[in-house]
């Protein structure tokens, strides 16, 4: 296999740069990567965990369970309450969002319950918020708003775990 060239520490901002325009040209593997170089260089840098995080899930349309898991990983190693509940939801919410894209039998009602759980994060987050920080409102009612707008979402099938009751 091949060895991977270190990054520089000087290298760093520029390279954060490149991950952040990776993001917006909807070329997340090439924003991870980079975020991978950043860190092995710079194991601490908070702004590469975010967008690696932000990247990881700009894949999940398209994802298996290993980015996922991948994802929540960082999560918790995320150093304060707010951001952990506000990535968390985060999470959530993109896994909703993706399922809806990929459609399906019963990918509403399971999006529906990924969003669900997202605004219990996002309900999570806002109680420990720092001053005049509105994020975790915004995700809540971004959540709120698709449930408008879905309404199938919204449905809350019990019967997936209510057991059955013979007589």
């Amino acid at each position: 296999m091949f060895e991977l060239k270190p990054l520089s520490l000087t290298a760093i901002p520029a390279a954060l740069l490149k991950a952040e325009r990776y993001r917006l040209l909807n070329e997340p593997e090439q924003a991870v990567s980079i975020c991978e170089d950043v860190l092995a260089a710079d194991p601490g840098n908070r702004q590469a965990t975010i967008v690696l995080l932000l990247a990881l899930t700009d894949r999940f349309p398209h994802h298996d369970g290993r980015i996922v898991a991948r994802a929540q990983e960082i999560v918790s190693r995320l150093e304060s309450d707010y951001e952990r509940a506000y990535y968390a939801g985060l999470i959530a919410e993109r896994r909703a969002r993706a399922l809806l894209v990929r459609g399906g039998p019963g990918s509403a009602l399971q999006a529906g319950d990924w969003l669900r759980e997202a605004m219990e994060w996002y309900e999570r987050a806002d109680g420990v918020r720092p001053p005049d920080n509105d994020d975790a409102r915004l995700r809540w009612n971004a959540c709120a708003r698709l449930f408008h707008d879905q309404p199938q979402m919204h449905v809350q099938d019990d019967s997936r775990t209510t057991p059955a009751m013979l007589e």
